[in-house]
């Protein structure tokens, strides 16, 4: 043999190796469902995983999966981000079937924030070690919270704070966000949160701002109650361009017989800040009853100056009993009326406050003092138009989130329903509208890298389900029963659920931001 030809065989050889390499092996291959990246258009095509790690996602992938899951005829997406939670209790439950979260998995939701409405705790670094202690079985991020910031330093005190006490307030945000959380939220409708001034709130954002955080808001008035929906929308955009830091509005409405139909307005405002150059977000639950307390949909402000001691005082006191009683009245016409108030826990769960009033022979105010008096059960608020719900749905820059809390259906059902009722039913938005606010919107709108798509890299947070029975099964009656429709869940690449089943595999992880570098002790 020439030297010649040996050469051509030899790089005839090479080449060939070059050009049909063996096939990968991965842990697993998800074959020939649709698949929405979050990014971009469907397709029907394969995600590959390795360990915790999308390794190629593409059309008829040259992989072989050590386990392969069929996916055709299902739709293939990033694992769902939920923006808006009450679910830190169960996260650090001591019952491990509690902190597998299964209202979430089974909608295929494999990150949740806690922390929201002001309420994370100012010890970051000790709730995100939670995770680290007892295995959860979803991903989570928290926030550092107005609530029990200003707790800390004035109790439950309506004043302003000093100086020395406002510095050591900002010394609590600066602090939680040096541990990881994700940014500073505010519930200004709730006490003592509402006894804080704008001029306070835009000092705390402040630090939130200088280490790369995020303002995340329950505005002051959703309604009518105080400063108003326009003019509280109007102050959660002055925080975030006066500290400087991206504004995400907590579960966006139009909530009361006051302010229905006023979400186009509000949508105009929102929109403006944005083109002048503003981050302005929200988020949203696709339900028309909001869920809240008795307390906090009743009773005014002034009347929770103190805690709940100094309520049932002024409920005896004849000097502000009169006061009170009219006061709650117009705040139940604001939310409809009695019948539009029910029930969700307590003693008299499953029941409207107008049908408690009438068991009791009573008027509605009177039926909600006595009750009160007991204890403040959760209610369901039914205060919103389905115009308003789609007006805000159909923008771009809202994502989908559940304000999850016990007694109302959103916990188990809000994904869900959102593809059920709004995407397959009433054509509000798309599918792939769908998926992407309810994944890469969310990551890109808090930071969260290498989450909320599908593609090479990335952690392998991963849904399959069923386009034709992912839908929501939890109602005002019964609002714990799981979400049907969902085929598999990866969390971390390790499969959550498996044909529609729990594995009772817990591979959530705590998701911590890093600062920027030279903003930290």
């Amino acid at each position: 043999m020439t030297r010649r030809r040996a050469a051509l065989l030899l790089a005839a050889a090479l080449f060939s190796v070059s050009a049909t390499p063996p096939p990968a092996s991965v842990d697993l291959l998800i074959r020939g469902g649709t698949v929405f990246s979050g990014d971009g258009p469907g397709f029907v095509g394969d995600v590959a995983v390795d360990g915790d790690r999308i390794h190629a996602v593409g059309r008829r992938l040259a992989v072989a999966g050590r386990r392969v899951l069929d996916a055709r005829g299902m739709i293939v997406a990033p694992g769902f981000i939920d923006p808006h939670t009450h679910a830190g209790e169960q996260l650090r439950s001591p019952e491990a079937e509690a902190r597998l979260m299964s209202a979430f998995l089974m909608q295929g939701v494999t990150t949740a924030f806690i922390g929201n409405d002001g309420r994370g705790a100012p010890d970051a670094a000790d709730v995100l070690a939670g995770a680290g202690r007892r295995p959860v079985g979803i991903n989570y991020a928290t926030f550092v919270g107005l609530d029990p910031v200003r707790r800390q330093v004035l109790g439950e005190a309506d004043r302003a704070p000093t100086a020395a006490e406002l510095q050591r307030m900002k010394a609590l945000v600066a602090g939680a966000m040096c541990q990881g959380a994700l940014g500073f939220s505010t519930g200004l409708f709730y006490p003592p949160q509402s006894f804080a001034g704008t001029e306070e709130v835009v000092e705390l954002a402040r630090e939130a701002a200088l280490r790369g955080g995020v303002y995340d808001t329950h505005i002051r008035d959703e309604s009518s109650y105080s400063v108003g929906l326009a003019a509280a929308v109007d102050e959660a955009i002055e925080v975030g361009r006066r500290a400087g830091l991206p504004v995400n509005i907590s579960h966006i409405k139009a909530l009361g017989v006051d302010v229905l139909g006023q979400a186009p307005a509000i949508i105009a405002r929102i929109e403006a800040a944005r083109r002048a150059g503003q981050r302005v977000t929200a988020d949203q639950y696709p339900w028309s009853a909001s869920g809240t307390t008795l307390v906090a949909a009743l009773v005014p402000a002034w009347a929770l100056d103190g805690g709940r001691a100094a309520l049932l005082r002024r409920l005896d006191d004849p000097s502000a009993a009169a006061r009170l009683r009219g006061e709650m009245a117009e705040n139940l016409r604001r939310r409809g009326g009695a019948g539009a108030l029910l029930l969700t826990g307590g003693d008299h769960r499953g029941r409207t406050l107008a049908e408690v009033a009438a068991d009791g022979g009573q008027d509605a105010v009177a039926a909600a003092q006595a009750v009160i008096r007991r204890h403040d059960p959760p209610v369901a608020s039914f205060n919103q138009t389905e115009g308003d719900i789609a007006a805000f749905m159909r923008r771009p820059w809202v994502m989908t989130g559940s304000d999850a809390s016990a007694g109302h259906p959103r916990a188990f059902g809000s994904f869900a329903r959102k593809y059920r009722e709004y995407v397959v039913r009433r054509k509000v938005i798309t599918l792939r509208a769908f998926v992407e606010r309810s994944s890469s919107l969310t990551a890109d709108t808090f930071g969260l890298a290498d989450r909320g798509r599908l593609r090479p890299g990335a952690i392998a947070d991963i849904l399959v389900f069923d386009p034709r029975r992912y839908a929501e099964r939890a109602t005002y009656e019964q609002p714990t029963l799981h979400a049907e429709g969902v085929r598999a869940v990866l969390v971390n690449g390790v499969l959550a659920v498996e044909n529609g089943a729990l594995t009772g595999a817990a591979a959530g992880r705590a998701l911590a931001r890093t600062p920027p570098k030279g903003t930290c002790p």
